[in-house]
């Protein structure tokens, strides 16, 4: 049994080999084909595709204007990815607590370490469940700050009726291998005002805007740039992948929440196990099937030695020297001590769920 699950669609070596044997490689039709595949699928609002969730993370606090001698708040509980975005702008990391029962940003302490220096804030959905979203941006708008979602666990997940992608000025996806969604490795940004969507197809390849810059006799396009840009781009090769995979999505995350449901009733009971919060407003993604265990090292091995793995996934990052933690920030030592996955994917069978429960229900 695997943790994680690759998908790869059964249309992926005709999608692929089409594209390669157009010779057409780089951003060009599929790119674009998938983009608005994104759009009417999954109601992501103008997604721009790129190589990575990291350069989709990078290009949204870029666009958003952040720089050095500004903050960026953000959770602790995430990749480090998150972190480094930051650092990347030459922006301060300010690290914001949790809630202990879900993993996500806490509005309220969100909103005590705001100051005038603070620029933009990055929620993270942990394990796919949607952050409280028109909370975090109330606060947000109340002090002019833009918001950046880090969705990389989030594709498909909901928030009070609207998707996941539709919510903030910013969204960042990941389609990396072992995402719902991966195109091999890739991600998107979505954005709710057209200027910045205009900013981000922009910046994404290098600074200029191919649709404003036609090809000159001498096969050079005509441009003048004024601010840096960056080779983030996808290519058609990883967007044809993703275009295969898209195929089916819906019934996969439905199994994720089949899964999910049955483990929450098979598990209600066991002792030592508190389970996170299910908020009746939001839809998660089901990236993680996760909870808080005692004697978690315990766990771990008990379920290891039935043929069951169990992970963290991510701990939490300010304790890397680069961000000069760790910080003080106690609903987060109570999740990142305790926290622990199950598997939740859709390549899981009835017999692979039904030695999840026993296993667990075993004891550790």
């Amino acid at each position: 049994m695997e943790f994680f699950h690759t998908h790869v669609g059964a249309g992926a070596d005709a999608e692929v080999r089409a594209t390669l044997q157009s010779t057409r490689l780089s951003e060009g039709v599929r790119v674009q084909a998938f983009e608005r595949a994104l759009a009417a699928e999954l109601g992501m609002v103008r997604p721009a595709a790129v190589n990575s969730g990291t350069s989709a993370l990078h290009l949204a606090l870029v666009v958003a204007g952040v720089g050095p001698g500004d903050e960026v708040i953000l959770p602790a509980q995430t990749f480090i990815a998150s972190g480094l975005v930051v650092r990347m702008c030459g922006a301060r990391p300010v690290f914001a607590d949790v809630d202990p029962l879900s993993g996500n940003l806490s509005p309220a302490d969100f909103a005590a370490r705001v100051t005038p220096r603070t620029k933009a804030v990055i929620p993270v959905h942990w394990a796919g469940m949607p952050c409280d979203m028109a909370e975090i941006n109330a606060v947000a708008a109340q002090h002019g700050i833009s918001v950046v979602e880090d969705a990389a666990h989030a594709v498909g997940a909901s928030y009070r009726g609207r998707p996941v992608g539709a919510l903030s000025r910013f969204t960042a996806f990941s389609f990396q291998a072992i995402k719902h969604l991966t195109t091999g490795d890739g991600g998107a940004i979505c954005c709710t005002d057209p200027h910045d969507a205009a900013e981000v197809f922009r910046r994404r390849w290098f600074g200029i805007d191919r649709a404003s810059s036609p090809m000159s006799e001498l096969g050079e396009r005509d441009y003048n740039l004024a601010d840096i840009g960056y080779k983030y781009h996808l290519n058609d090769y990883c967007a044809a992948l993703g275009l295969a995979n898209l195929v089916g999505l819906p019934d996969r995350l439905a199994r994720r929440r089949q899964i999910a449901e049955q483990l929450d009733a098979a598990l209600a009971d066991v002792a030592g196990i508190t389970r996170l919060a299910r908020p009746t407003d939001r839809v998660s993604s089901w990236w993680l099937y996760g909870m808080r265990v005692e004697r978690r090292l315990d766990f771990v091995r008990a379920l290891r030695d039935r043929g069951v793995p169990a992970s963290v996934c991510h701990l939490r990052i300010d304790t890397n020297a680069i961000f000069g933690g760790p910080f003080e920030l106690p609903g987060t030592a109570v999740f990142d001590a305790e926290q622990i996955n199950l598997p939740v994917h859709e390549a899981l069978t009835p017999a692979d769920v039904a030695q999840i429960i026993a296993a667990v229900r075993a004891g550790w």
